[in-house]
């Protein structure tokens, strides 16, 4: 069992930062991935981005590349999203989530149902 708690949550005006964290209990997470999915109101959860634990391989959605980062902290057991420039767009509800084991890539890692722990969320509201 893993065990998922996400931080960060705030209110930020278009074009500020903001930085989530996933903290991780229960297991090491060598050999998997760490993901960030979003929920924005009325939408589908959608891929944000992933981070592969050991080697530190990073994907991102189309829609934040060059904009926010994904990192992890391996003593901590924690992983990071940078959020930069961020737009209206981005509001929603934050998700961290941990994969199964496997062969990732861009397509593996931006389906939700290839992911066995999630947070509760964290909300995050881009507005003026």
């Amino acid at each position: 069992q893993v065990q998922l708690v996400e931080s960060g949550a705030g209110l930020v005006q278009p074009g500020g930062s903001l930085t989530l964290s996933c903290a991780a209990s229960g297991r090491t997470l060598d050999g998997y991935a760490m993901g960030w999915f979003r929920r924005a109101p009325g939408k589908e959860r959608e891929f944000v981005a992933t981070i592969t634990w050991g080697v530190g391989i990073t994907y991102y959605a189309d829609s934040v590349k060059g904009r926010f980062t994904i990192s992890r902290d391996r003593a901590k057991n924690t992983a990071y999203l940078r959020m930069d420039s961020l737009e209206p767009e981005d509001t929603a509800v934050y998700y961290c989530a941990v994969s199964g084991r496997g062969v990732y890539d861009k397509v593996v890692v931006a389906k939700p149902e290839n992911y066995n722990y999630w947070g509760q969320g964290t909300q995050v509201t881009v507005s003026s």
